[in-house]
């Protein structure tokens, strides 16, 4: 009887792995045109800018980034309150509709790379991971281009 309990533990275990392993797989979150602005030297605050479209039937959240050129990153939102720009984090992340489009971009929801290593050079890339709630980990290659550029590919 030992036995049988045991093995049905085991296996009812192993249907649930068989479950979430394909819903892992299968994630409908993407990320596009990742960019960055130039900084000159001695400047060690920069941005990201990106495109995150959830192809999915369910809500995503980002969460978090890390990058290879920033000590520490945060999400952030800019927004116009009482006729002044503010910035401010986003704790909570960045909500990402189901079937959505979220798009970071100057004057919006962007990401703030903190600790430059070095100055960020126009025609460079670095990498980032972005973290959502239900996709997991997303790796992303960011292009850099000008310090005056408003939208990525911007020569």
């Amino acid at each position: 009887m030992l036995r049988f309990s045991f093995c049905g533990f085991v296996l009812a275990g192993l249907i649930l792995i068989a479950e979430a392993i394909p819903a892992a797989a299968e994630s409908l979150v993407t990320v596009e045109d990742a960019w960055s602005r130039a900084t000159p030297p001695g400047v060690d605050i920069g941005v990201g800018y990106l495109t995150i479209r959830n192809d999915g039937d369910a809500p995503d959240r980002l969460l978090s980034v890390k990058t290879s050129v920033a000590e520490s990153s945060e999400v952030h939102q800019s927004k116009m309150t009482d006729g002044k720009m503010e910035m401010r984090p986003v704790p909570d992340g960045i909500p990402v509709p189901a079937k959505g489009t979220v798009t970071l971009e100057p004057a919006g929801y962007h990401l703030m790379l903190m600790g430059l290593k070095a100055p960020l050079a126009k025609g460079s890339t670095f990498t980032g991971t972005l973290t959502f709630e239900h996709a997991g980990t997303i790796d992303v290659t960011f292009q850099i281009e000008g310090m005056g550029a408003s939208a990525p590919n911007q020569n």
